[in-house]
């Protein structure tokens, strides 16, 4: 007679057991309540952090983009920003491998009236053809005379207001305001505010309040007239393909510009902010994989009442053969298999939630009639939500580890028991 061969490992028979197992009787109610528990909190977990890591990615790429609209990739002062200058620096930036776009602009300060009211702003002059490339040019709402911007002589006197300030205003297309430069002519009593009526051209929108409120667009050549500036412009704006990377392309940047330039990135302008969101955004995903962990450890709660109620069927599995690492495989598939189900259950709850983030978060506003999300405080005009699929897949993977490590030691100790004791008193 052949002798009897072992199992092998994770066998068909060892499956059978654990999933058996796993259908509790009504006197083993409290391990089916406590792998309920564990299943709900793993489950919610995922999902809970799966849309917080996407409101966080949305966040930032919102404010990115939205930041990045005005305050430029990279921007260039000093000696190419001259008379006679910005125009070949310019086309020479625009040459540099990286760069998407050079726009030669004047930046200042100025009082704007009408309607009784009186707001301070940034003014902006900029080429009308570089206006209508630009996102704000594309963000215009209301263009009724946009056609006449940058006509006439010195530029014409059309400017184009954010929506939000032409509300606070009261004007709109066609109505006139008033403009006052702190910095305006020379004379011999000193610098005389320059003081002058504009048209509006038109409004735009760039769902920013900060932004829609506080900038004002005026043709180049008038600006430069306006404020003083003779044939200089202020700076030289630059976009990049990947705003993230402009690092890279800071080097070719400062060749082309060439000696006397000042070159900097809007990281260099925002390296405390953005290092400090990127602090937050680890801590917070750290917080959340421990919360998951958490949530598991409710499987050792139900793995040991499981094991202290098969105690007899243990001693007898044993009698009849199963080896001690069967036996730990058998319970081992039992408590991992709580993880296995309850994280895809998990991502699709966070997915199918950050999918439909906009839908929900008007329906909460609609039972609730508020306004959950104000853009005049967030800055944005709704919940921003970017799933990062790398981020998904690794919160996955993090939880079936985790569902598996906590199985290991209460499935160690029922692989331990010893069939005579548990078999004496029966």
């Amino acid at each position: 007679m052949k002798d009897a061969r072992p199992a092998k490992a994770f066998s068909r028979w060892e499956w059978d057991v654990a999933f058996r197992y796993l259908r509790a009787r009504r006197k083993e109610g409290g391990v089916a309540l406590i792998s309920m528990i564990a299943f709900s909190a793993i489950a919610l977990g995922i999902a809970i952090l799966i849309i917080v890591m996407s409101v966080m990615n949305g966040f930032r790429a919102e404010l990115l983009a939205s930041i990045l609209s005005f305050n430029d990739h990279a921007y260039v002062q000093g000696a190419p920003t001259y008379e006679g200058s910005y125009q070949s620096a310019a086309q020479r930036l625009r040459a540099v491998p990286g760069v998407t776009k050079a726009t030669p602009m004047v930046e200042a300060q100025a009082i704007i009236q009408g309607g009784g009211v009186t707001r301070g702003v940034n003014v902006r002059g900029v080429d009308p053809k570089d206006f209508a490339r630009s996102k704000v040019g594309k963000a215009v709402v209301q263009k009724d005379l946009l056609g006449g911007f940058g006509k006439g002589e010195n530029g014409g006197d059309m400017i184009v207001l954010g929506a939000r300030l032409a509300a606070e205003l009261g004007v709109g297309p066609g109505d006139f305001v008033s403009m006052i430069s702190p910095s305006g002519s020379s004379t011999a009593f000193g610098v005389t505010p320059a003081y002058k009526e504009f048209v509006v051209a038109a409004t735009y929108s760039m769902e920013m309040s900060t932004f829609d409120q506080l900038f004002v667009y005026m043709p180049l050549e008038q600006a430069q007239l306006f404020f003083g500036m003779g044939g200089d412009v202020s700076v030289i704006k630059l976009d990049v393909k990947d705003p993230d990377r402009v690092l890279e392309y800071m080097r070719g940047i400062a060749d082309a510009a060439g000696p006397g330039a000042v070159v900097r990135s809007w990281q260099d302008d925002n390296a405390a902010y953005w290092g400090a969101l990127q602090v937050e955004r680890n801590m917070m995903r750290m917080i959340m994989m421990l919360i998951i962990a958490i949530a598991a450890l409710n499987i050792i709660s139900a793995l040991v009442m499981l094991v202290k109620n098969k105690e007899r069927d243990i001693a007898i599995m044993r009698t009849v053969g199963a080896s001690q690492g069967a036996i730990m495989r058998v319970f081992l598939l039992s408590g991992a298999a709580l993880g296995v189900v309850a994280a895809p259950i998990g991502v699709l709850l966070g997915v199918v939630f950050c999918l439909n983030i906009e839908r929900i978060q008007r329906f909460v506003e609609w039972i609730t009639r508020t306004e959950v999300f104000s853009p005049d405080i967030y800055f944005l005009s709704s919940l921003p939500a970017k799933l990062d699929w790398g981020e998904v897949a690794l919160v996955f993977l993090w939880t079936l580890g985790c569902s598996v490590l906590v199985t290991l030691y209460p499935s160690w100790r029922a692989s331990k028991i010893d069939p005579v004791e548990a078999l004496r008193y029966e």
